[in-house]
């Protein structure tokens, strides 16, 4: 089984607006208390998911080695370019002509993409490799069942 993910993107479209409402209290996992909840002003996903329109891009995963982080197959990757690659973050990166989706760590002068599936091993990078981070993921659009 590989250690990379692959992906198609596709890049932020917010010309079109979508108004739902939002609720202003959470949502209960017990039961429900219709009373308290009431309409705190609409909204779209595009306002709640992207910071960034020119930098954000929506990716679709495949491959189970981030499943530890519920990042599923067929899940939405929201995924933002202008942002920093820092210690733990889970970001898409271009390694040896394949895209991936990991958590990037930095030991020394080293980078590691550490996985969420134990089944699978992080993945050193190399001074000989093409490595490149192509954005931090922001939200994780994930369709339940």
């Amino acid at each position: 089984m590989s250690h990379t993910d692959s992906f198609l993107p596709a890049k932020a479209q917010i010309s079109t607006r979508h108004w739902i409402p939002f609720f202003h209290s959470f949502v209960q996992a017990g039961f429900p208390s219709p009373a308290e909840n009431y309409i705190e002003r609409v909204c779209d996903l595009n306002e709640l998911c992207i910071t960034n329109a020119e930098a954000t891009y929506f990716v679709r995963a495949t491959g189970d080695s981030m499943n530890g982080d519920r990042i599923e197959v067929g899940d939405v990757l929201v995924v933002d370019c202008s942002l920093e690659a820092r210690e733990g973050r889970i970001v898409i990166v271009w390694l040896n002509g394949e895209h991936t989706v990991k958590r990037i760590h930095y030991q020394e002068e080293n980078v590691i993409l550490v996985p969420s599936n134990p089944r699978f091993s992080p993945i050193r990078v190399g001074p000989g490799d093409d490595f490149r981070v192509f954005g931090v993921v922001t939200y994780v659009l994930h369709k339940s069942s």
